[in-house]
């Protein structure tokens, strides 16, 4: 069989003719979501076209797609389209062996945002809260008011930092009021890293017996080496719940495939909270990707590369911009970002939502190189340059 993503994506448009569905796309439902939207207002789309001419660094995906191994693998499974309790690949199985879990370790879920959810209404019975910190990826936060209850949110340090001493020493004070403790690690929108030495220093430290959610969904960008999974955790007994996706590194953002870890008894508590709705193409697919590590290793030097330069080539300009170890970064444009983003959209450009209270960074997921230099050129018409040693923190 001859697979390539142009017959893939072919074959869904002729299946959403079939059943009268117009191929809309959300371009901008990220940004307005959080930039001044209308809660529970319909979302704008935009016509293919449109989305298509698009330079789009706002979401973190994966700007290449997936490999033709995944591609294939998805492709085979049509087959299956139309059947229940149909072959998977033991994508439950394939995901325990390449962490030296066991099978009852992993719940698969639609993206690991669905672990995020899942984690929130487990842990946070009778108005428990979470503690963490702000900004960070806050679906959990908004889950947490879903369900009546809310956060305790830290600030960051002054370094853009995740203040571990500080989450200790919350914990342990309003004890009786949390149900768990999130840390996305590395941090969006920072792209910042909390060590493997403040992992356990934060384990150790909190009440014992205390969850703790950690986000793993840029995993795979990282180089430094002061940085490590937390699977070990969980193997060791610790109440730890990992988030894993497929969303990024695998380039399965639209197909939502995602997992957690943690110890038999929490992926139990957890279950029944769970959709169990994971599509047949995107099992197969899973499967494909866990396998093809030349694929990866491929793209995170891509990733790496890119966003060494643009961060280089915004230095040099006389911006600011966050050292990270994830497939975006953040650059202090020392104005608000909102109507920035909508001068970026002009250019067309799609760059991140505002993260409060760093309403001065700007978020810019890594693209292609082309939509990197269209990047840069937006960026340059619409900021000026700076000296050198004015730009923050030069």
């Amino acid at each position: 069989m001859t697979v390539s993503r142009r017959s893939f994506v072919s074959g869904v448009a002729t299946a959403l003719g079939y059943m009268g569905v117009a191929p809309e796309v959300d371009l901008f439902a990220q940004t307005r979501r959080q930039g001044g939207a209308v809660p529970g207002a319909p979302r704008t789309r935009s016509a293919v076209d449109d989305w298509d001419s698009f330079a789009k660094l706002s979401s973190n995906e994966n700007c290449w797609g997936p490999p033709e191994s995944v591609m294939k693998a998805m492709n085979s499974a049509w087959k299956y389209s139309n059947r229940y309790g149909y072959p998977d690949g033991n994508l439950v199985q394939e995901i325990a062996r390449h962490h030296g879990v066991k099978p009852e370790n992993i719940l698969l879920t639609a993206g690991s945002g669905e672990v995020l959810d899942v984690v929130g209404t487990t842990f946070l019975p009778a108005g428990k809260k979470v503690l963490g910190v702000e900004p960070t990826y806050s679906t959990v936060y908004q889950h947490a008011t879903s369900i009546k209850t809310t956060a305790i949110k830290l600030p960051l340090g002054k370094d853009y930092r995740i203040d571990i001493p500080a989450m200790i020493k919350a914990a342990n004070a309003q004890a009786s009021q949390l149900g768990f403790v999130y840390l996305c690690n590395p941090n969006n929108p920072t792209g910042l890293i909390v060590t493997k030495q403040e992992v356990k220093q934060l384990l150790d430290g909190i009440p014992q017996g205390m969850p703790v959610l950690i986000d793993e969904a840029y995993h795979h960008f990282v180089e430094d080496p002061n940085y490590a999974t937390s699977v070990p955790y969980v193997l060791e007994g610790r109440p730890v719940v990992i988030a894993r996706t497929f969303s990024k590194i695998a380039a399965l953002a639209g197909m939502r495939l995602g997992y957690a870890i943690a110890s038999a008894e929490n992926i139990q508590k957890m279950r029944p909270y769970s959709m169990g709705s994971i599509n047949a193409l995107v099992k197969w697919g899973g499967v494909a990707a866990l396998k093809d590590t030349a694929s990866q290793a491929s793209v995170k030097k891509m990733v790496v590369d890119l966003r060494k330069k643009t961060a280089a080539d915004l230095t040099a300009y006389g911006y600011e911009v966050i050292p990270t170890e994830t497939n975006f970064f953040m650059v202090h444009i020392g104005r608000e970002v909102v109507p920035v983003i909508e001068e970026f959209r002009s250019k067309k450009v799609l760059v991140g939502r505002p993260f409060p209270p760093m309403t001065q960074h700007m978020r810019v997921s890594i693209g292609t190189a082309d939509e990197m230099a269209q990047f840069m050129t937006a960026f340059k018409e619409i900021f000026p340059a700076k000296a050198r040693n004015t730009a923050a923190g030069v």
